[in-house]
């Protein structure tokens, strides 16, 4: 450590404070072994990975859904008026829920037609041909896991293996973990797809407010009318 200390520039008389350091140590170490105290710990180097956190602090634990995949009527609150709608529109025209769902998590105006013409092509032709709606799970699914990354939602793996703890032995790190979300949001589409838009379309409605209630009020100057000196 001497050698590193040496050779860096931007440390100035680094003999001078280490030699202060140590005396420092010598004499706040005296009154606490008096005194029967203990040590001083040690000071403990913070280090940062390439995402931003702190290593050694516990990361942030990852919330609930506010709703589960099986609450299709939501729950009895001031968003009870929605959460009927959605249940309808999951139920008569998911490609309308689907499109608005999309529409808040962008925060961006114009896209509900940008994924509802999409999915509603992916619907008529599974229906069509194949006679359930098998295709507009692979179109929408992602949308599932933007929201889960998004808001830092718990994935039914990591329900899975808090329920059942031997179930977390098959996921090494985070990537896998990951991985394995990912595929259980497909899943979820494939096999619950109405009530997995239900339930994303009653988290995003929580959460996020459409865009267009954003629009700043346009305020309209009018020019006060003509006025004539009087004599």
């Amino acid at each position: 450590m001497a050698n590193s200390e040496e050779s860096n520039p931007l440390l100035p008389n680094q003999e001078q404070e280490a030699a202060v350091t140590k005396t420092e140590t010598k004499t706040s170490a005296i009154p606490a072994a008096k005194n029967g105290g203990a040590p001083p710990h040690a000071a403990v180097p913070i280090g940062w990975t390439a995402d931003g956190l702190p290593v050694g602090e516990p990361m942030t634990e990852r919330s609930q859904w506010d709703s589960s995949i099986f609450s299709c009527l939501g729950r009895n609150d001031e968003f009870c008026s929605s959460d009927l709608e959605v249940c309808l529109l999951g139920s008569v025209a998911p490609c309308v829920l689907y499109g608005t769902n999309v529409e808040r998590l962008g925060s961006n105006p114009g896209t509900f037609a940008n994924h509802c013409l999409p999915y509603t092509g992916f619907y008529l032709i599974g229906n069509t041909f194949f006679g359930w709606n098998c295709l507009a799970p692979w179109f929408s699914y992602p949308v599932r896991t933007a929201i889960r990354r998004k808001f830092n939602l718990e994935g039914s793996c990591e329900a899975l293996t808090r329920s059942c703890p031997c179930m977390g032995s098959f996921v090494e790190d985070e990537v896998q973990r990951e991985q394995c979300e990912t595929a259980c949001d497909f899943g979820t589409h494939v096999f619950c797809h109405a009530c997995a838009l239900c339930q994303e379309g009653r988290e995003v409605r929580r959460r996020l407010p459409h865009p267009g209630f954003n629009a700043q009020p346009v305020l309209v100057m009018i020019p006060p009318g003509g006025q004539s000196m009087g004599r």
